[in-house]
C-alpha cells in the first residue's frame, strides 16, 4: 500500500519530479554531471537528486507489485538503462542504482517481463559487468586507493542481479541462454575471480558465493559445457562451503543475537533480526538433512538387503536358514505387520516403507553411504567373507547385495522382464514374491481397517509399487481378496468416503485464480491462529508488525523442512502434517499454497485405482462399478464425480477452468483423467457407458479441457496444460474405443462444436512450429503430439458428424490458413481394420511412427512385387514374417541419418546401380570396336571430316542433355563424349578413365548398399550368407581385374542386364528351377550314348571313318600331290568312340548316322547299320532332348502366365484381405480407395511398429489385442475376404428388414402385454370370488353349529 501512495503521488507530480536524461538532448547533461567531481561530490545537486530518484522507484518495485512494476517500466524502459549504465562514463553510483532498478522492476517480479527474457538487453548489461568485475579484479592491493564505491556495486548490486535473473522461474522458458553462453561462462569465471580476492568483506563474499551457486546449478540444468578447471574450482569451492555452512551459520547467528538490542526502546531503536535467525536455523536444518540424507537411505537399504536374503544371516544347513529360504520370514513379517496396525503405529509405517524399499531400490548412496553401506553388511554377513572371496567380490558382500539395486522396467501382463539387474531379480520377480507372501493382503486389510492416514498412504504406496508395470499375478491377487474372501464392501466404502470428503473440502477450501484477490493479500497476515497471536502478544518480545510477514514466510520454510526431514527419517504418526497448523503463518494467496491432506491423497488413491486396472482387466474394471454385495460402490461414477468437482463443477462449458485448476491440482486433475482411461480401455462397454450417461458435468469438463485454453496456467506452464489436453483426448477416445454404436460419439458431439475442435488442432500445430520441437524436452510432451492425438479424436467423431468430416479434409476452405496444419496430420494419421475373437471386425485409428518415415521406397517396392500369395489370395503371411526385417531396417536407417554422407549415399542406391551399369556397356562398347588397341585411333590418323563429324555430334548431345536431362539425354551425351576423347587422347587412357569411374562408383553402390540393409550390423555370419551382398563384392573385383589386368574382364560386367531384368531371371530360372528334372533327362541321354557307344565299338568300328582338315603349319609336311584332307579313324578305343557319339551324334539333325561311313546294300551289316541310326535317331534325337527342351519351354512358359497372374493380382486384388477389384462395384467405396484407405498394407507394418516402440503401458485395448496375437505369431487379427465397408454396405438391406421385423415384434409384444394384463384382471376377480365363498361357507358352517347347540340346551 505505501508502494502504491508513493508511485501514485510521483506520477501526480509530473515532471517537475520525475526528472530522467533519457532523451537525446538530456543525456549529454546526464554524462557531463558525472564527469564533473562538484556534481559527485555535491549533496544536494541535480546527480544526485537522479540518483535518489532511481533508488525511490526501485523501493516502489521491490517485491511483487504489478501496478508500481507496471508504471515504472513506462517511466523508465529497459534501453535507457542499458544505455545509461554501459556508457564508459557512467560512475559506480549510478550503475548501483539503476541496475537494482531493474532487478526490482524487470527480474524480480510477479508476472513475466518479457523483454527482458526475449531481448539482449539483458546480456548488454551482462558483458559490462564483465568489464567491471575484471576491473575491480585487477585493481591495485593499497585499500587506501581502492574504488569502494565500484567493488559494492559489483559485490552487491551485480551479484543480486546475476543470481536473481538465472533463478527466475521465468528465465527456464527463454531460449537466449543457449546463444549466449560465452558471456555466462565469462560471468561465472569474473565472479570467481571476486570470490578468491581478499578485500572482501564475509556479506560481499556471502554475496558472490550465492551468485557462483546459482550460475553453476543453471549450467548443470541446462548443461552447459564449462571448462574443466574452472568446474573443478567451483565443485572444491562447494564442498569446503558445504562443511563449514553450520558452523558459519551459528556463529552468524550468535553475532546477531548479541550485537542487536533484546528490546525495542522507547526512541524506536531496531528490534530483534528474527527473519536472520529464522533463516541462518533453516541453513542448519539443510545442511544436517543434505549431510545425512544418503547415509540415511544407505542403513535403510542395507535393511532392504537382510530382508531380501534373511537365510544368509544363518549358518547353512540350518533349519532356519532352510525356512528362510522358503519365505517363512518375509510372510511372517508381513503377518506382524497387521498386528501392529493398533499398538506400534510407528513400527507399522517402517515395515510398510521399508517393503517398499524393496521395490524402489537406489543406487547411488555418496562415497560416505557407500562406505557406511559396506561396514554394514560386513558386520551382517562378516562371517561368510571367505565364502564369497572365491567368487572375486569385495569385502565379502554378496552379489545380490553388491549389487545395490533391481530392475525398474514395466512388466506387462504377468511376463518377467528381460532386463535384470546384476543378481538376476527383476522388479516383476519381487511383487510376485511379496505377493506370495501376503503383500496383496496386508494392503487391503490396512486400507479396509486402519484409521491412522499415514499408514493408509504408506499402504496406498505399498499397493501401488506391487502393481506397478501392470503385474496381472497382483491384481488377480486382489481381485480374490475382495471377491472370494468378501471384503469388497469394506474396502471400497474407504474409497468412496475418501473420494466423498475430498469432494467436500474441495468445495469448502476452493480458490478462484484471480487478479482480484490480491488486494487481500496485506489482509492475510492477520489471519494467524490463536496459538499465533498469543505469541505476537507477548509483552516479554516487542515485534515489529513489518517483521511479522518476515517471520511468518521464514518459519513456514522451516517448518516445511523440518517436517519433511522428520517424516522420512523418523515417521511419527502424531506429526502435524504441512498445511494444518504451518499453514497459518505462509501467505494464503501465494502459489506456495499446499492443498490439503484430504485432497492430496486422492492421487495416490487414483493411481492404485489405475493400476488395478491396468493392461485392460476387465474383471477388475467391471468390480470397480459394481461388487454385487448389499451396498454397492460405484467408483467410477464417483471417479467422474470428484472431476467435476476439482474442476468446478459447471464452469467447464463457460471457459472457466483456469480459475480452478491450477499448478497445485493440475497433477491431480492428470491423475483423475488417466485413471477414467483405464477404467474404459480393453474395452469396457459398461464403464464407457456410465460416464457417458453420468449426470454430473463430467463429459462437459472433459470436452472443455480440450477446447478451452487454461489460462492464467498456460502462460507459464504450457507444458501441464499441453498433459492435460493430451489425456483429455485420450480419454474421450477410450469412451468411444471399440464402439459400433454411435451413442456415446454423439453425446460428446453434443456440447463441442467442430470448427473450435479444428482450431484446438490447428493452434497445437502452430504452437510446435513457433517451437520448432526442439525446446521440448523428453519429458514432455510436444505440441505437436498433442494436436495428432487431437486430430485422431476428431477423426473418430467425424464419423458421426458430416460438417466436421468435411472441416477436416485439407483445402477444404481456401481462405483458412490451417490448412497446412490437416496436410501434416492427415498424412501421418493411419487407419487399420482388425478382426476381433469374436469375428467382429473394428476399425482403428493410430498415429504413423516417426521411425516409419525411414523405410526406404526400394523396400516397399521389394516387398509388395515379391510377397507370395496364399490359398486365399492374401499375401499377409508373408508379409507378417518381414515385418521384423523391415523394423530392424528403420531402425538402421534412423542411425545411419545421423552420418549425413552415408545417408545421401544410401538414399540414391538406385541411381549408383543404374551408372554402373551403363559404365559397363560402354566400356564394353569401346573395347568390341577398337580391340586390337594401337595408334591407328588417334588425332592425326582420321579425317579431318571426320573429326569435325564427333565434334558436332558432341555439341548436339550437349544441346539435348541440357534441353532434356533424362538418362536418354545422359547416356548419348556419355556415349559422344568417349568416342571424342578416344580420338583426342587415345583409347588406353579413356578405358582408363571409364574403369576408374565404373569402380569408383560401384565402391560407392557397395557403401549404400551396406549402409540400407546394416549389412556389417548382423554378424559375419549374416554377411558370408548375405547373397547380393557377395554379388556386388564380386562385382568390385571384376572392376579391379578389368582396370589392372586385362580389359576382357570387364565382358563380365554385362552379366548384371540378367540381375536386373526380370524377364531375363525368368529365362535363367526357366532352366534351373526344373533343374532336377533337367539333369535326369540328360544322365538317361549319357546312358543312352553310352550304350551305342558300346554297339559301334563291337559292330561298327570300320564306320566310325571321319574326314578332317589338316592346320596350315602341319601342311608343309605333306607332299604337293596329297590333299588338304585326311581321313581317321574316330573309334579305335571305346572311350574315343564314347566322345565321338555324343560330340557328333548329339550336334547332327540325324544323329550320329550323319557322321559315319556310307555303307553299302552289300554288306552284312547294312540292315544293322540302319536300325542303328533309326534307333540313335528316334530315342536320343526326338525323344531325350525334346524332352529336355520341353521342360525347359514349359517352365519359361508357367513363369511368364505366373508374372502375368501376378500382375493381374496386384492390380485387382487387395493385398491383405484379398478380395477382389469386382466386389467394390457399385459400393459406396471404390477398389482404390479400400486399398488406399482401409486395407492400406503399409499402413499394417506401421502399426505393427507402433506395437514395437509403444510402452506396453500405455496401450489401447485393440493395441494389446494385436499385441498379444502378434507374440503368438497369430495373424487370425487381419481380416480375410472382409472389410466393414462391404459389410455395411450389404447389411442396409438387411437393416431394413431387422427394423421390420422389429416393428411386427413390438407389435406382438403390446399384443401379449394387453393380453397379460386382462389376464391378470381376471385372476384377481376369480381369487377374490372364491375368497367371498369360503367367507360365505364359513359364516354358513358357524350358524349352523349355533343353532344346533341351542336345541341341545
Amino acid at each position: 500500500k505505501c508502494q502504491d501512495m508513493v508511485m501514485t503521488e510521483l506520477a501526480n507530480g509530473g515532471e517537475d519530479v520525475l526528472i530522467f536524461y533519457n532523451d537525446r538532448a538530456s543525456f549529454p547533461l546526464l554524462l557531463q554531471m558525472m564527469s564533473s567531481e562538484q556534481e559527485r561530490s555535491d549533496v544536494n545537486g541535480a546527480l544526485k537528486y537522479h540518483i535518489t530518484l532511481v533508488e525511490l522507484l526501485a523501493a516502489c518495485t521491490e517485491g511483487k507489485n504489478v501496478y508500481t512494476e507496471i508504471k515504472c517500466n513506462s517511466l523508465l524502459p529497459l534501453d535507457d538503462i542499458v544505455r545509461v549504465v554501459t556508457h564508459d562514463d557512467c560512475i559506480p553510483e549510478v550503475k548501483m542504482a539503476y541496475v537494482n532498478f531493474v532487478n526490482h522492476c524487470y527480474v524480480d517480479t510477479e508476472v513475466e517481463m518479457k523483454e527482458i527474457y526475449t531481448s539482449n538487453h539483458i546480456w548488454n548489461l551482462f558483458e559490462n559487468f564483465i568489464v567491471d568485475m575484471n576491473r575491480v579484479c585487477n585493481s591495485t592491493t593499497d585499500r587506501k586507493h581502492a574504488d569502494t564505491a565500484q567493488e559494492r556495486y559489483v559485490t552487491e548490486a551485480v551479484t543480486n542481479i546475476v543470481s536473481g535473473f538465472f533463478s527466475s522461474p521465468f528465465s527456464d522458458n527463454s531460449t537466449s541462454l543457449q546463444t549466449h553462453q560465452p558471456i555466462f561462462i565469462q560471468l561465472l569465471q569474473s565472479a570467481f575471480r571476486i570470490y578468491n580476492c581478499a578485500w572482501p568483506t564475509p556479506s560481499q563474499k556471502s554475496s558472490v558465493e550465492s551468485c557462483i551457486k546459482t550460475l553453476a546449478e543453471v549450467a548443470k540444468s541446462r548443461a552447459i559445457a564449462i571448462p574443466v578447471d574452472l568446474d573443478s574450482q567451483v565443485n572444491t569451492l562447494f564442498l569446503r562451503t558445504h562443511s563449514n555452512m553450520v558452523q558459519r551459520a551459528v556463529t552468524g547467528w550468535r553475532m546477531s543475537t548479541r550485537g542487536a538490542p533484546r528490546y525495542r526502546d522507547a526512541s524506536g531503536a531496531a528490534g530483534l533480526d528474527y527473519r536472520n535467525i529464522i533463516e541462518k536455523l533453516q541453513d542448519i536444518v539443510s545442511t544436517l538433512e543434505h549431510q545425512f540424507q544418503p547415509m540415511v537411505h544407505a542403513e535403510l537399504s542395507v535393511l532392504v538387503d537382510v530382508l531380501h536374503s534373511p537365510e544368509l544371516l544363518f549358518p547353512d544347513g540350518s533349519d532356519t536358514q532352510m525356512r528362510c529360504e522358503g519365505g517363512a520370514f518375509m510372510s511372517k513379517l508381513i503377518n506382524h505387520s497387521k498386528k501392529l496396525m493398533d499398538k506400534e503405529e510407528k513400527l507399522c509405517m517402517k515395515i510398510l516403507q521399508t517393503l517398499r524399499e524393496m521395490l524402489n531400490r537406489k543406487d547411488n548412496f555418496g562415497e560416505k553411504g557407500t562406505v557406511l553401506r559396506k561396514i554394514l553388511l560386513n558386520r551382517y554377513f562378516g562371517n561368510l567373507r571367505s565364502i564369497y572371496k572365491a567368487d572375486g567380490l569385495v569385502g565379502g558382500i554378496t552379489a545380490p547385495l553388491a549389487a545395490g539395486g533391481f530392475s525398474k522396467s514395466p512388466q506387462t501382463g504377468g511376463s518377467s522382464s528381460s532386463d535384470s539387474d546384476k543378481c538376476g531379480i527383476s522388479v516383476f520377480e519381487i511383487q510376485c514374491h511379496l505377493d506370495r507372501e501376503g503383500a496383496s493382503e496386508l494392503v487391503t486389510d490396512l486400507i479396509t481397517n486402519t484409521k491412522n492416514s499415514r499408514i493408509f498412504e504408506e499402504s496406498i504406496a505399498l499397493g501401488i509399487a506391487l502393481l506397478e508395470g501392470g503385474n496381472t499375478q497382483t491384481q488377480n491377487s486382489f481381485h480374490r481378496q475382495l471377491n472370494e474372501l468378501k471384503k469388497s464392501e469394506k474396502f471400497f466404502k474407504v474409497f468412496y468416503d475418501r473420494m466423498q470428503v475430498a469432494q467436500q473440502e474441495i468445495r469448502a477450501t476452493v480458490t478462484v485464480n484471480t487478479n482480484d484477490l490480491s488486494s487481500k493479500k496485506d489482509e492475510d497476515y492477520d489471519l494467524a491462529p490463536p496459538v499465533h497471536r498469543k505469541r505476537a502478544r507477548d509483552p516479554a518480545v516487542h515485534i515489529k508488525e513489518g517483521v511479522k510477514g518476515q517471520l511468518a514466510e521464514a518459519s513456514t520454510a522451516t517448518c516445511k523442512a523440518y517436517y519433511m526431514y522428520r517424516r522420512e527419517m523418523d515417521p511419527e504418526s502424531d506429526l502435524i502434517p504441512v498445511g494444518t497448523e504451518c499453514v497459518g503463518l505462509e501467505d494464503k494467496s501465494g502459489d506456495e499454497d499446499v492443498m490439503s491432506p484430504l485432497i492430496t491423497i486422492m492421487e495416490p488413491i487414483l493411481r492404485f485405482l489405475q493400476l488395478l486396472c491396468e493392461n485392460h482387466n476387465l474383471e477388475l474394471q467391471n468390480f470397480l462399478r459394481h461388487q454385487n454385495n448389499k451396498t454397492n460402490y460405484n467408483l467410477v461414477c464417483e471417479t467422474l464425480q470428484f472431476m467435476d468437482c476439482i474442476c468446478g463443477s459447471t464452469t467447464g462449458g463457460l471457459g472457466l477452468l483456469g480459475l480452478y485448476i491450477n499448478k497445485k491440482n493440475v497433477s491431480l486433475v492428470n491423475q483423475t483423467l488417466e485413471t477414467l482411461t483405464e477404467y474404459c480401455q480393453g474395452p469396457c462397454h459398461e464403464n464407457q457407458t456410465c460416464i457417458t450417461t453420468h449426470e454430473c458435468n463430467g463429459i462437459d469438463i472433459i470436452i472443455a479441457l480440450i477446447l478451452n485454453d487454461i489460462n492464467p496456467l498456460s502462460k507459464y506452464h504450457m507444458d501441464l496444460v499441453l498433459q492435460l489436453k493430451n489425456n483429455a483426448s485420450k480419454l474421450l477416445l477410450s469412451i468411444m474405443e471399440s464402439r459400433h454404436d454411435s451413442e456415446n460419439a454423439e453425446r460428446i458431439l453434443y456440447n463441442m462444436r467442430p470448427k473450435e475442435l479444428v482450431d484446438v488442432i490447428k493452434n497445437a500445430y502452430n504452437q510446435s512450429m513457433e517451437l520448432n520441437d526442439e525446446s521440448v524436452s523428453d519429458d514432455n510432451i510436444s505440441p505437436k503430439d498433442v494436436g495428432h492425438n487431437i486430430f485422431i479424436l476428431a477423426h473418430q467423431l467425424s464419423q458421426h458428424n458430416k460438417l466436421l468430416q468435411q472441416m477436416l479434409k485439407p483445402g477444404s476452405d481456401p481462405l483458412d490458413e490451417g490448412g497446412e496444419a490437416l496436410t501434416y496430420y492427415t498424412n501421418r494419421t493411419a487407419q487399420i481394420e482388425i478382426v476381433r475373437h469374436d469375428r467382429s471386425m473394428e476399425q482403428i485409428v493410430f498415429p504413423v511412427p516417426s521411425i516409419c518415415g525411414y523405410l526406404t521406397h526400394e523396400s516397399k517396392f521389394k516387398v509388395f512385387n515379391s510377397t507370395e500369395r496364399d490359398e486365399q489370395g492374401s499375401k499377409v503371411n508373408d508379409f507378417f514374417q518381414q515385418s521384423h526385417n523391415l523394423y530392424n531396417e528403420m531402425i538402421w536407417q534412423k542411425k545411419i541419418k545421423n552420418n549425413p554422407g552415408l545417408f545421401w549415399f544410401s538414399k540414391n542406391m538406385s541411381l549408383w546401380g543404374n551408372i554402373s551399369f551403363n559404365f559397363a556397356v560402354f566400356i564394353n562398347l569401346a573395347v568390341a570396336l577398337f580391340y586390337p588397341f594401337g595408334d591407328e585411333g588417334d588425332e592425326s590418323t582420321i579425317l579431318p571430316l571426320f573429326s569435325l563429324l564427333l565434334w558436332v555430334v558432341l555439341i548436339v548431345c550437349t544441346v539435348l542433355l541440357l534441353l532434356i536431362p533424362k538418362p536418354h539425354g545422359i547416356r548419348l551425351f556419355t556415349v559422344s563424349v568417349m568416342f571424342r576423347s578416344i580420338y583426342t587422347i587415345g583409347l588406353c587412357p579413356t578405358l582408363v578413365l571409364l574403369g576408374a569411374l565404373n569402380l569408383c562408383n560401384k565402391i560407392v553402390f557397395l557403401v549404400s548398399f551396406v549402409g540400407n540393409r546394416g549389412t556389417f550390423t548382423q554378424g559375419y555370419k549374416a554377411v558370408v550368407m548375405d547373397v547380393p551382398f557377395l554379388y556386388h563384392l564380386l562385382y568390385v573385383v571384376v572392376c579391379i581385374l578389368g582396370l589392372f589386368v586385362h580389359e576382357f574382364f570387364y565382358s563380365f560386367l554385362l552379366f548384371d542386364l540378367v540381375q536386373r531384368q526380370e524377364t531375363l531371371l525368368n529365362v535363367i530360372k526357366s532352366v534351373t528351377r526344373n533343374g532336377r528334372s533337367i539333369i535326369l533327362t540328360a544322365a538317361l541321354a549319357l546312358i543312352l550314348v553310352y550304350l551305342f557307344s558300346i554297339v559301334g565299338f563291337l559292330f561298327l568300328q570300320d564306320d566310325f571313318i571321319m574326314v578332317v582338315d589338316q592346320l596350315e603349319k602341319n601342311k608343309s609336311a605333306l607332299s604337293e600331290d596329297q590333299d588338304d584332307t585326311m581321313v581317321e579313324q574316330t573309334c579305335d578305343t571305346l572311350l574315343r568312340c564314347i566322345v565321338t557319339v555324343l560330340n557328333q551324334g548329339l550336334r547332327n539333325g540325324g544323329g550320329v548316322g550323319d557322321v559315319l561311313r556310307k555303307p553299302s546294300k552289300n554288306e552284312p551289316l547294312f540292315f544293322a547299320r540302319v536300325v542303328y541310326d533309326l534307333l540313335f535317331f528316334f530315342v536320343v534325337i526326338i525323344i531325350v532332348l525334346n524332352l529336355i527342351f520341353g521342360v525347359i519351354i514349359d517352365t519359361f512358359a508357367d513363369l511368364r502366365s505366373e508374372k502375368q497372374k501376378k500382375e493381374e493380382v496386384l492390380k485387382t486384388s487387395c493385398f491383405i484381405c484379398g478380395l477382389e477389384r469386382d466386389k467394390f462395384d457399385n459400393k459406396t467405396v471404390s477398389f482404390e480407395e479400400h486399398i488406399k484407405f482401409e486395407h492400406n498394407m503399409w499402413h499394417y507394418l506401421y502399426f505393427i511398429v507402433l506395437i514395437k516402440v509403444k510402452d506396453p503401458t500405455e496401450y489401447t485395448g485393440p493395441e494389446s489385442y494385436v499385441a498379444q496375437m502378434i507374440r503368438e505369431n497369430n495373424l487370425d487379427w487381419f481380416p480375410r475376404m472382409r472389410a466393414i465397408s462391404l459389410v455395411s454396405n450389404e447389411g442396409d438391406s438387411e437393416q431394413n428388414e431387422i427394423r421390420s421385423l422389429q416393428d411386427k415384434l413390438d407389435t406382438t409384444m403390446y399384443l401379449v402385454e394387453q393380453l397379460s394384463g386382462q389376464l391378470s384382471e381376471l385372476k384377481e376377480q376369480m381369487t377374490e370370488q372364491r375368497k367371498n365363498k369360503q367367507r360365505l361357507g364359513f359364516l354358513g358352517s358357524s350358524t349352523t353349529q349355533v343353532n344346533h347347540q341351542d336345541t341341545t340346551h
